[in-house]
């Protein structure tokens, strides 16, 4: 059953041409500078905030920065979690993830067991997702232990995109990683499209307005921009490439 969140992001996708995810990672981002970002990438029309990270080992801190970012504004919090320790209260929801291209069944299956019961217990909504690491060398590659899919082996991640489809899950999200030097390529996302009928989400190494645009025109839905902001991008830039990927020629 569809609930609240993403019948908001289905809704938001039919007024724009592409959304703008903000990832904040509480293992970066101090509970007074997550609130102020996350309110100011509303005002540019961001449509919803994930917060997460890769290991997130302390549920104390994330808990208190999912709950202080709640509070400040009126678009989604999702959670994105590494591990089960991601899994915290006070967010709208979380991407109910799968590493399906890991090597250790632990994240693929098992962690998602040992986290549901949380997730029903804080009333999260979940998102049900294939996470695709996308690449190798980066935190979630290291620590997924994932088995990345090339770069230049689009047909690779839209097997595994359609095997998610018939698995029942509603997302796909492929991840070239934090900190990535380059991000999925147009080809892999437009490959992936034409296999994937879901929500597609991009994310890893989008930096500027150019490879923003080449994503959403491959077919991407949503994009996610993080370590771009953590590493001192403006918010003037970001609000650049969040007006031309929303804008519906």
């Amino acid at each position: 059953m569809t609930g609240k969140v993403e019948s908001f992001l289905k809704s938001e996708l039919e007024k724009k041409n592409a959304l703008l995810f903000v990832l904040i990672d509480s293992e970066v981002s101090n509970l007074d500078s997550s609130s102020k970002l996350a309110k100011d990438v509303e005002n540019i029309g961001a449509s919803a905030i994930l917060v997460g990270g890769s290991s997130a080992t302390d549920q104390i801190e994330m808990s208190q920065v999912v709950k202080g970012i709640k509070n400040g504004i009126k678009i989604p919090v999702i959670l994105f979690p590494g591990n089960v320790t991601g899994v915290v209260p006070d967010a709208d929801a979380i991407l109910f993830s799968s590493l399906m291209n890991s090597e250790n069944p632990y994240f693929i299956t098992q962690a998602q067991a040992l986290g549901a019961p949380s997730v029903l217990k804080f009333g999260l909504e979940p998102l049900p997702t294939a996470y695709l690491v996308i690449g190798e060398g980066t935190s979630a590659w290291f620590v997924g232990s994932a088995r990345g899919i090339p770069f230049d082996k689009p047909k690779i991640a839209a097997a595994y995109s359609l095997a998610a489809q018939f698995l029942g899950m509603r997302f796909v999200y492929l991840e070239a990683g934090s900190g990535a030097k380059s991000s999925v390529s147009p080809e892999m996302v437009k490959t992936v499209r034409k296999m994937f009928n879901g929500f597609l989400i991009v994310g890893g190494g989008i930096k500027d307005v150019t490879t923003a645009s080449e994503l959403v025109k491959a077919g991407a839905d949503a994009l996610v921009i993080g370590t771009f902001l953590e590493k001192g991008g403006s918010i003037s830039k970001l609000e650049e490439i969040a007006k031309v990927i929303q804008r519906k020629d």
